[in-house]
């Protein structure tokens, strides 16, 4: 009974982290093609970048290809990250669902 308790985790945390896993790159002296490749080529990354805002901090998130690199619930939404070419280069970002939410 434990091997297969075991071997249910172990299966579990092989998927769990599977689906986080993202790669993280810094951006800040990238143009916007180099960012879409990454995405392309990646599916889902990390990307870092100095805050044009808030003093330079450092700001990060997590952009995809497309919706099959979202959790089931989340959608899609466009946004934008800076680059050394655009100050707004699209890109998308899964975002919770605000359709169920109870209000």
């Amino acid at each position: 009974m434990k091997r297969v308790y075991l071997s249910a985790v172990a299966a579990f945390s092989l998927v769990a982290s599977g689906a986080l896993a993202a790669t993280r790159y810094d951006i800040t002296n990238m143009a916007c093609a180099e960012v879409h490749t990454l995405v392309e080529r990646e599916g889902a990354v990390i990307l870092a970048y100095r805050s044009t805002s808030l003093l330079g901090l450092p700001v990060y998130d997590r952009y995809v290809k497309n919706r099959n690199y979202c959790a089931s619930s989340e959608v899609l939404r466009r946004s934008g990250v800076p680059t050394t070419d655009k100050k707004y280069c699209p890109v998308k970002k899964c975002v919770e669902s605000q359709i169920f939410v109870a209000r």
